[in-house]
């Protein structure tokens, strides 16, 4: 009986196959968007087609499940799509280029005249590409079920099956729908496969194709322009290596979601398992929103513990702020997110059993009408905070690849004014993605000092530890590490130096990425910048060493390479989701933390704020301060301008003004810079 019924199944599907016909709507791409009210600059020249979209297409009556297959660019809010009065969904909330399928209810089309409407969002500011659409009289399943692409990806260094990510667009670098049978070992989106054993069969329309393999920022890139026939099935065979050293660092993912706990975003636990594997994360902290979830469950029924170390954690989601802290013991309680005190808050935090580090997060951004950086309750110069309590925290997102900021320095003049105010607080890089593809796992992410020899297996309290001292890079299609006199790295107090002291700097970066920009800073300040040759095809994007005279004072060193934005499907940056300009230009980025300076030799550090406070301890008269002030930089003056301010000196004052601006030019700066933050 179950074979009759198999077999009357299967021959419905092929006749269905045979008689199903295709319907042009339209063979040309509209920009859509409101004229006048560009949402990026980069529009701002183009006129708009309109701001809603109407197409008379014809088509045949059928009373099946049909399926509409729409081109579709640069979407970031809900538009709506009706085919002859009635809804059929919305376009995909996706600001890269997919061929989306919809579902065509029974009975909405009709013998001759057809019509497609495509409504806008009611107030947001979307431009978008949308067009060359096609209807099939079929269900999308059975249109991707007459060809199919048979890819297998192995580690060119031994021929093994590998984890990663296989993405699947056509010519023009739009991602396809893809018919995969499901399973625990992989996760699957338009365009995008995460295969935890390299493999996979995926249903395809019929046509040209480029099938990418990928696995995260450290392994190169492999690809095969192939051709499909229907009923053909085209094996697909590409091999990966790693290409960019990290001995004795581990990859870390600290701010990653589910849609199981979280509620949004389109990732199930399920579906996270292959994505942190396929993206070759080691550590990666599950920070679901006021929830503490556990991925090592998932990840045995998966047969994927080789591939990474699972760390508890929760995303505290606050109205003054979200913090991802980290480990959890299983069955510990969850910290008080009602809280809206910060000392009250990170009490709660700190007494969560097993907690070793609390990460702000993505600090500019904001959420429930705060922001952690806003002037309103921090000074950008100084560092200063108008809370109570302060930033009492471990480490802050300077990268957020989820959450970019237009100005991508901004995060990093946030952290460097936490650093001039004496705090120590470790700089990190981190996705925040909640989805399976929308925001790519890993794509930001943290190094860490720490033994990385069996990722199944990380010591993650030495992991946390290398986190709170600053052993960490961070990283966004970048790696750039710092030496002092070749010995002294990121984390370190470099001591006991000679008159001159060496700087070396090293970026890295898989062959797909590249870095034409190097700075070095100091409190800072930038000191020394190098514009480098574009290096396509070399890992190695720069080696550069610095000899300079020790410095007059105590300070600390950053090193950052950036590079032009990933714009392929298989890496691509995403834009922000919350910008305050309309000028954006992706960039990859690497940054190290410090290296402490100790130049004066005392064997510690002193920070720009405690020298200004030695400075105006005294209470001496102006001109006498900003003299003492000339032998430091800019940092140390803007620190003690604002302890100044708060003796009561009025720094506005005309005669304050003069005696500053005719002190020593970083003098001059660092009061100006203050000033700039009062007005």
């Amino acid at each position: 009986m179950h074979k009759v019924t198999g077999s009357i199944f299967l021959l419905s599907l092929a006749l269905q196959s045979l008689e199903a016909e295709t319907f042009e709507v339209t063979d040309k791409t509209f920009h859509l968007g409101t004229k006048g009210v560009p949402e990026w600059n980069e529009f701002a020249k183009l006129n708009p087609d309109g701001r809603n979209l109407s197409l008379d297409f014809e088509a045949k009556r059928y009373s099946e499940e049909a399926t509409l297959f729409i081109r579709q660019d640069d979407v970031k809010a809900a538009w709506r799509l009706s085919i002859n009065g009635k809804k059929i969904g919305d376009l995909e909330r996706f600001e890269s280029k997919v061929l989306h399928t919809l579902k065509v209810p029974p009975g909405t089309l009709r013998d001759g005249e057809n019509k497609l409407n495509l409504a806008a969002p009611v107030s947001a500011i979307d431009n978008i590409f949308v067009g060359e659409a096609f209807i099939e009289t079929s269900s999308a399943s059975t249109a991707l079920s007459r060809s199919f692409l048979k890819v297998r990806v192995t580690d060119g260094n031994g021929n093994k099956p590998l984890p990663c990510r296989i993405t699947i667009t056509d010519l023009k670098d739009y991602l396809m729908p893809l018919q995969v049978k499901p399973s625990l070992r992989v996760a699957v989106r338009p365009g995008v496969v995460y295969s935890l054993d390299g493999t996979v069969e995926a249903g395809v329309l019929p046509g040209e194709y480029v099938v990418y393999a990928s696995r995260g920022f450290e392994y190169g890139v492999a690809f095969q322009r192939v051709s499909v026939k229907k009923g053909e099935t085209k094996p697909v065979n590409l091999s990966i290596e790693r290409e960019v050293p990290t001995k004795g660092w581990i990859s870390c993912d600290p701010h990653i979601h589910v849609r199981t706990y979280s509620g949004h975003g389109d990732s199930t636990i399920e579906e996270r398992i292959p994505t942190i594997a396929g993206e070759g994360v080691e550590l990666p902290v599950a920070t679901d929103h006021n929830h503490h979830a556990d991925y090592q469950p998932f990840q045995r029924s998966a047969k994927a513990t080789a591939f990474f170390t699972p760390v508890i954690g929760n995303e505290v989601t606050t109205k003054v702020g979200h913090f991802n802290v980290f480990p959890i013991e299983k069955g510990a309680a969850t910290p008080n997110h009602k809280a809206e005190s910060w000392p009250e808050l990170f009490r709660s935090m700190r007494s969560t059993p097993g907690v070793e580090i609390i990460l702000l997060n993505h600090p500019r951004n904001v959420h429930s009408n705060f922001s952690p950086t806003d002037p309103a309750h921090f000074n950008p110069v100084t560092g200063s905070s108008k809370r109570e309590g302060g930033f009492a925290m471990d480490a802050i997102e300077v990268i957020t690849s989820a959450a970019l900021q237009t100005d991508h320095l901004g995060p990093f003049r946030d952290w460097f004014a936490l650093l001039n105010s004496g705090l120590r607080i470790t700089a990190a890089g981190s996705s925040d993605t909640h989805d399976v593809n929308r925001y790519i796992l890993g794509q930001g992410r943290t190094y860490l000092r720490c033994p990385d020899n069996n990722p199944a297996a990380l010591d993650v309290a030495a992991a946390c530890r290398s986190l709170r001292e600053g052993r960490a890079l961070v990283s966004m299609g970048l790696l750039t590490t710092i030496k002092v006199n070749d010995r002294f790295e990121v984390g370190d107090l470099a001591t006991k130096l000679p008159t001159e002291i060496t700087v070396e700097i090293e970026v890295l970066g898989p062959r797909w990425a590249d870095a034409d920009q190097l700075t070095l800073y100091a409190n800072g300040i930038p000191i020394w910048e190098k514009k480098l040759d574009p290096s396509p095809n070399k890992v190695r994007k720069a080696l550069a060493r610095r000899v300079m005279p020790r410095p007059g004072h105590d300070l600390y060193l950053v090193a950052m390479a950036t590079g032009p934005g990933v714009t392929k499907p298989y890496w691509e940056i995403p834009r922000p989701y919350q910008h305050k300009n309309k000028e954006y230009a992706p960039r990859v980025i690497g940054a190290t933390n410090p290296v402490w300076i100790d130049s004066d030799g005392d064997g510690k550090h002193t920070s720009p704020r405690a020298y200004a406070e030695r400075i105006t301890r005294e209470k001496e008269n102006l001109e006498t301060i900003l003299k003492k002030l000339s032998s430091f930089d800019q940092s140390v003056s803007a620190q003690a301008a604002e302890l100044l301010a708060k003796q009561g000196i009025d720094l506005s004052d005309p005669k304050a003004k003069a005696a500053f601006s005719q002190a020593a030019p970083a003098v001059s700066r660092g009061f100006a810079s203050f000033l700039e933050t009062v007005k």
